[in-house]
């Protein structure tokens, strides 16, 4: 493509823009190679990425093209959790896609290597790969290590949950404040089965990452290693013109959703998974998730809710012995091409569980059933995900406690309004009544903080986070805004959750529940600038939270 744009004798001043960069006629005669990197300053996830950048550089150069290196925006959910910030993280991955696709087609780049490290930027970089398809190779940044405070390890999750043992006294002031010096020891993305890291592993099961990229530790010469096979990579894939497309379909994302349920389970990965569908146009909804989740089994107890780190999960095998273990069961398409310039079968061939106390033998798993639930019923009618994993009560009968924003349930939380027995509903977090879908951890870290996570359940039309334990059921659709019924729920409503059985219910007469809904009026949320036309663009989350084609 960039032959079209540069060597033609009419391109001559686009040419002389390119040689102020300092390039030479060599370098441009050869394909040009985005390199399309989140590195900032803002954040532990990102702050390392110029080296990664580098090594991609070093093996763009090997493999015969010219590296060029482009910025894309990353937000810190670690950072901007609990607060306004938080609404722009998931809308974000819609301006990453849209600034990739800008980039790469209006540069004429023969090809990309994409260098994310939050879950956001890495769906946003799928979804501009897809859309831009030109041949692209993924090299996420890594996970940090463990904190070390006293003989436990611990990582910034433990810190959400440590402010709700200090507000309850099982946990000192200045215990806090020691283990938030050493909570998060250097650069990378969260140690354990968070947010990026189940993202990250799933670019392996998609084919579009090298092996060993979803757990090889952010600070470490693997990573760099990885760096510059991908730089070397995406050359070959250049010259035999192999694109996403060719790469990504439904059974390639079937196998990444199979990984996520076996490492327990992500919801937010179901999130981007879907949303990668609908840019391929292809047709999965959560009765498929569904499907996938109820035939795959748990093989990975990673923390929140297991002891294990993504450094223990890497020397364990990683994701090739998952994926292997799969196989096993014929639950992995093996025969899916992969950037490596082989099959999938090919890249985990030699990968063997190398301690069982991380990695499950696939006749020995934690659960036969996947990690992700879809529960449907009066309050969701479209349908809401649970993790099972978080869930220690088969059944659970409670009591309502309204919130419709995530601030005033914390401080109810903190105040002890909450009591155990109550089922906390958090509604107009939605993508459209945030906007922005934030994911619930404040309320969620604080209610584990509490000692409650055994005892008093979430509903929310707001994300699942990930780094905490308990029972919270997201994604709930159609949200408030959209006049769900769990805008109609009141402070005593009798609710029942079933998650094994994929069913929860408001206990309200149907009478009651219409002459509730004639009186609703939904809530303003008052959004400006970018959010408000994200408000009104953004479908379901049954739909992958992503924005309207036609409007």
């Amino acid at each position: 493509m960039s032959k079209e744009l540069y060597t033609a004798m009419e391109k001559a001043p686009q040419r002389a823009t390119l040689k102020a960069l300092g390039l030479t006629d060599d370098e441009l005669e050869k394909p040009l190679v985005a390199i399309v990197t989140a590195r900032s300053e803002v954040a532990p996830a990102n702050i390392h990425l110029d080296d990664i950048v580098e090594a991609v550089k070093i093996g763009v150069h090997a493999g015969g093209c010219t590296p060029i290196t482009l910025p894309a925006i990353s937000v810190c959910d670690g950072i901007a959790a609990g607060g306004v910030g938080y609404k722009y993280s998931l809308p974000s991955r819609e301006l990453i896609a849209d600034s990739v696709e800008t980039m790469l087609l209006a540069h004429g780049f023969d090809g990309a290597v994409f260098i994310p490290n939050t879950d956001t930027a890495i769906a946003g970089m799928l979804m501009g790969a897809a859309r831009a398809n030109v041949p692209s190779v993924f090299v996420t940044g890594g996970p940090m290590d463990s904190g070390i405070f006293g003989d436990k390890k611990i990582g910034l999750a433990s810190l959400y949950e440590g402010v709700g043992k200090v507000k309850c006294g099982s946990m000192s002031l200045d215990e806090l404040t020691q283990a938030e010096a050493v909570a998060c020891p250097a650069a990378g993305s969260a140690n354990g089965m968070y947010a990026a890291n189940p993202l990250a592993c799933v670019l392996e099961a998609l084919g579009l990452a090298l092996a060993g990229n979803g757990t090889a530790p952010a600070i470490g010469s693997e990573r760099i290693r990885i760096a510059k096979n991908s730089g070397a990579c995406v050359c070959e894939l250049v010259r035999n013109a192999d694109t996403p497309k060719m790469i990504i379909n439904k059974r390639s994302l079937t196998n990444a959703l199979r990984v996520d349920m076996a490492l327990g389970g992500s919801a937010n990965t179901v999130l981007h998974v879907m949303a990668l569908a609908a840019e391929y146009n292809i047709a999965i909804d959560l009765d498929y998730v569904q499907n996938i989740s109820n035939t795959t089994p748990v093989l990975v107890d990673l923390m929140p809710s297991g002891k294990a780190d993504m450094s223990d999960f890497h020397r364990a095998g990683g994701v090739q012995a998952v994926m292997r273990e799969l196989a096993k069961k014929n639950l992995i398409d093996g025969s899916l091409r992969t950037v490596a310039g082989c099959s999938l079968a090919i890249t985990y061939e030699h990968a063997h569980v190398k301690d069982e106390t991380v990695i499950r033998k696939s006749d020995n798993p934690i659960s036969p059933n996947g990690g992700v639930t879809v529960v449907k019923g009066n309050l969701a009618e479209t349908g809401a995900i649970a993790v099972r994993t978080q869930s220690s009560k088969a059944v659970i009968n409670a009591k309502a406690k309204c919130f419709d924003r995530e601030e005033e349930a914390v401080e109810a939380i903190y105040s002890g309004k909450i009591k155990k027995g109550d089922v906390v509903i958090i509604r107009y977090e939605g993508p459209k009544g945030g906007p922005g879908m934030r994911e619930m951890l404040p309320s969620a870290a604080a209610i584990v903080g509490m000692g409650l996570e055994n005892d008093v359940a979430i509903i929310t039309d707001g994300r699942i986070p990930n780094a905490t334990r308990g029972l919270v059921i997201g994604h709930v659709c159609p949200e408030a805004a959209d006049g769900g019924k769990i805008a109609l729920v009141k402070d005593g409503d009798a609710i029942k959750i079933d998650v094994a059985n994929g069913r929860i219910s408001l206990d309200v007469p149907a009478k009651e529940l219409q002459a509730r809904q004639k009186k609703l009026r939904p809530k303003d949320s008052n959004a400006t600038g970018w959010l408000l036309r994200y408000q009104n663009l953004v479908t379901t989350a049954a739909d992958g939270a992503v924005l309207k084609k036609k409007f």
